[in-house]
């Protein structure tokens, strides 16, 4: 990791990672994480692509896949929301 835009990327991970771990009755904030989580992981999929290849298919398709989890995640809590009051969850078993 000499590299400090691949020491940024893992360290923008790592912190979403503590987030999700300290907030997790708050979908909001989980939402959240995780795209910080999937905006990291692109990062860091770009850097190493563009340096030992031109494959841009696959970072279509990772962006793809996290724009779908960003929509799904957005609409389990506009439903959550409007059937309970607020994004806290007491236990999984709500969802």
């Amino acid at each position: 990791m000499n590299n400090p835009i691949t020491f940024l990327t893992v360290m923008i991970a790592i912190i979403s990672l503590a987030s999700i771990a300290s907030k997790r009755k708050h979908l909001l904030s989980t939402l959240l994480a995780l795209e910080l989580m999937a905006l990291a992981t692109l990062m860091l999929l770009t850097f190493h692509l563009l340096k030992s290849s031109n494959e841009i298919s696959i970072l279509m398709s990772l962006l793809t896949i996290s724009a779908c989890e960003g929509t799904i995640g957005l609409s389990i809590l506009v439903s959550l929301i409007r059937s309970h009051g607020n994004d806290v969850f007491k236990s999984f078993n709500m969802l």
